[in-house]
């Protein structure tokens, strides 16, 4: 790896509470067996953190260690995969990541890190809708339209 290139540096690790729950008020990218949370910390210059998540309703400790070093080791194969510099990345474990074939499981985290980098798709806007148009709802409560 060129440590010259941060989008290539090795993420450092979120280890701490803090920065989990920060994390989570950012962008949120669901896949097949996972959740991946992303935060821009504004720190262009720093590397990119990564942290796990396995909720105990996944299972068991076992289990949840499993799924966790599953995670960590799909996260060191995507040693190409540009992991933003000054951003935090969270991965919150599904159940499925258990069962998963790990290439599949690979290729799916390398989807959704290639979306957080990539800007949002702009939302459809509606066309031909006239704002000063009277609504045809009827609020709960109210006569209009009611005869007795």
């Amino acid at each position: 790896m060129a440590q010259d290139d941060p989008t290539t540096e090795k993420p450092g690790r979120l280890k701490n509470r803090p920065d989990f729950l920060a994390v989570q008020k950012g962008k949120r990218l669901r896949g097949p067996y996972f959740l991946l949370e992303t935060l821009d910390r504004g720190l262009a210059n720093e590397a990119p953190r990564i942290g796990y998540t396995v909720t105990k309703k996944q299972g068991n400790a076992v289990e949840r260690n499993r799924m966790r070093r599953r995670l960590h080791e799909a996260v060191r194969h995507l040693a190409g995969v540009p992991f933003r510099p000054g951003h935090d990345y969270v991965v919150v474990a599904r159940r499925d990541t258990l069962k998963a074939p790990f290439d599949r499981l690979v290729q799916a985290l390398s989807e959704r890190v290639h979306e957080s980098t990539t800007p949002p798709r702009p939302r459809h806007k509606r066309t031909g809708t006239d704002p000063s148009a009277q609504d045809n709802t009827r609020t709960p409560g109210s006569k209009a339209g009611h005869q007795e």
